[in-house]
């Protein structure tokens, strides 16, 4: 397993965390929600049910001390097993008297300003502003970043260099999901669609349906509460032309959105360059079927561009971006370094590739897995 420095992780961030509440005159914060939860404790998990967002835990913060409010069901391993050495205090409740909750914790901020990741008990709701701090990533959350997107890689290759004709498209969501499990990972997407329903659905979720020439395999894998984002074509027997076609535009797309998004630009401008390839390439209204994705880390997507979007682009911010045309799609999650390099996390090894050129750049884009 990966070793990385948690404690100077969790510092630093509840550093920023500090200075966050004090400039927006926060007395107490409350920060209940999975993602949050993991960023400042440096990739602790509170959750039960893989479904949820709201963790079984808040984590308090007041008068510079740290608390776990939970139930007494939950409380004992959240403290052993997800914030050991992490300095906080256990405030726990029975789990049948849930209101005492909202007790302890207004009983921990006293008369002072709450507020919190979820509007949680009416308070203020301050998701927005964390966003813009756990999205610029610290070195140990790349450091786990390099390392899930390698491992999400890896087993995206393993097995859809092992899928039959005639599985079904439950059976590639099952091997591929047994794959990362195996190293601690959750995939909170898999989407699987074969020939038929590629050409059909954007977000194909995964059925009984059988895979008789082609199938798109998406997932989103999570560890530490990051997120690895990646989707990857397999066809059987030779491509046909038009396929190719559009595969070769959609990598075309992708890479412009990638090397487009320099430090200083904003999502908005990206965003429009991206459909500028769209329509160079013969296919300007597809990325109206679609979302394009956009900044990514402790979720999925922390929020989707579009030609509207203001938000301005720093270094050491990770993207999904995701284009795709009928029947076709690409994405991986990569990390822009403060250098200006984009960095691929999630390479998939001895993939066919392509190099994609996009003004003077380059870059590397995955090309339809032939069997």
């Amino acid at each position: 397993m990966l070793k990385f420095n948690r404690e100077r992780e969790v510092a630093a961030k509840e550093k920023k965390l500090f200075k966050f509440m004090k400039s927006n005159k926060i007395d107490t914060l409350l920060l209940s929600n999975l993602n949050n939860f993991a960023w400042i404790t440096g990739g602790g998990d509170s959750h039960v049910r893989l479904s949820q967002t709201g963790g079984i835990c808040t984590a308090v913060f007041s008068s510079g001390k740290k608390y776990i409010v939970t139930s007494n069901i939950e409380g004992g391993r959240v403290m052993d097993e997800e914030v050991k050495g992490l300095g906080y205090t256990l405030k726990s409740h029975n789990w049948w008297e849930e209101s005492k909750k909202e007790e302890i914790i207004k009983g921990l901020a006293g008369n002072g300003v709450l507020a919190s990741d979820d509007g949680l008990f009416g308070t203020k709701n301050v998701d927005s502003g964390l966003m813009q701090l756990r999205i610029i990533l610290a070195s140990e959350d790349i450091k786990k970043y390099k390392w899930l997107g390698k491992k999400a890689g890896k087993a995206m290759a393993k097995v859809c260099k092992k899928i039959k004709l005639g599985s079904r498209e439950d059976d590639v969501t099952a091997a591929l999901a047994k794959e990362l499990f195996k190293d601690g990972i959750q995939p909170t997407v898999l989407l699987m669609a074969q020939e038929d329903r590629v050409s059909k659905y954007r977000h194909p979720v995964s059925t009984q349906t059988t895979i008789n020439k082609y199938i798109m395999v998406v997932l989103c894998a999570k560890k530490w509460g990051l997120v690895a984002n990646m989707t990857r074509m397999v066809h059987f027997g030779p491509v046909p032309q038009e396929l190719k076609n559009k595969h070769a535009a959609v990598l075309k797309v992708d890479a412009t959105f990638n090397l487009s998004s320099k430090i200083g630009a904003s999502i908005g401008e990206v965003f429009k360059k991206g459909q500028a390839a769209y329509k160079e390439t013969g296919f300007a209204n597809e990325w109206t079927l679609h979302h394009q994705g956009g900044p990514t880390g402790y979720n999925e997507r922390e929020y989707k561009g579009s030609p509207d979007s203001k938000e301005i682009i720093q270094g050491n911010m990770a993207f999904a971006w995701n284009p795709s045309i009928t029947g076709t799609k690409c994405e991986d999650t990569v990390l822009l370094r403060k250098n200006g390099k984009i960095e691929v996390l999630t390479p998939t090894p001895n993939w066919p590739m392509v190099t994609v050129k996009v003004g003077k750049e380059t870059l590397e884009r995955p090309e339809i897995l032939v069997r």
